[in-house]
């Protein structure tokens, strides 16, 4: 049976819609970037920086607004728990 080469059109411009939000938690600053990612779902992450790593899990809404929400409320809880840690 003869091997059959699939062509694969990949566009050369695509576009993205993008939002960046800039929050400042607990005294420190972040920028969230939110994507689209379906129909009425958004994704949000802490912005990638070069040479950087961003090992943190994205959070999704139906709405950027609900996305970067999620993201925020959740660093809020996290920092708040990083500079008041409780023992054992």
């Amino acid at each position: 049976m003869p091997l059959r080469h699939l062509q694969t059109f990949i566009p050369a411009h695509t576009t993205v819609n993008l939002h960046r939000v800039k929050e400042t938690i607990n005294g420190r600053e972040y920028l969230i970037e939110v994507s689209n990612v379906g129909n009425d779902k958004w994704r949000a992450q802490i912005r990638r920086t070069p040479g950087g790593c961003c090992a943190m899990m994205p959070f999704y809404g139906a709405t950027p607004d609900e996305a970067a929400g999620h993201l925020s409320r959740w660093l809020t809880v996290s920092n708040r728990h990083q500079q008041n840690p409780t023992g054992p």
